[in-house]
């Protein structure tokens, strides 16, 4: 069962990290259960100061995530169409494989902004903050997976 476990919580904290670019899975959530999966084994015991503080992180990067690219394309002069290109685009993105992951937010927010009847100047400079958003998010989730799996290499070796 020990090892069950370890390897269980190995591949969530894998595809968790994975999660954190692709939207469609919820990465930090995965890493973090992989986390409490290793605590249940007899070999690894988490303090519950560890367990509460990444449980309180991994929601508030997961809040962020949502709020940082919205965020981003107010903050560059966007508007409620830009919003919403930019979450469209987010999810038309995951057909297009990587760069559609990466460039869907920002193509989105620009399309969103040009039927909004803005300028393309305007339009591009919200999906820039859209992208941004994006950017941002990602980052903070891969910084938060990456310190999951380095806690349960660090445990497990």
């Amino acid at each position: 069962m020990e090892i069950l476990l370890i390897v269980l919580a190995g591949i969530l904290l894998i595809i968790g990290f994975l999660g954190c670019i692709l939207p469609v899975i919820p990465g930090v959530p995965l890493s973090y259960i992989g986390i409490l999966l290793l605590h249940f084994s007899p070999k690894v015991q988490f303090s519950s100061e560890f367990l509460i503080g990444w449980g309180i992180a991994v929601i508030a990067v997961q809040l962020l995530d949502y709020i940082i690219p919205i965020w981003g394309t107010k903050k560059f002069g966007g508007s409620k169409y830009g919003v919403w290109g930019s979450m469209i685009g987010m999810i038309l993105g995951l057909f297009f494989g990587p760069w559609g992951i990466i460039l869907g937010p920002f193509v989105g927010a620009v399309i969103g902004e040009m039927l909004a009847g803005k300028a393309s100047n305007e339009a591009i400079r919200a999906g820039f903050g859209a992208f941004v958003g994006f950017l941002l998010g990602t980052i903070s989730k891969l910084v938060v997976a990456g310190f999951l799996i380095y806690y349960y290499v660090e445990a497990v070796i």
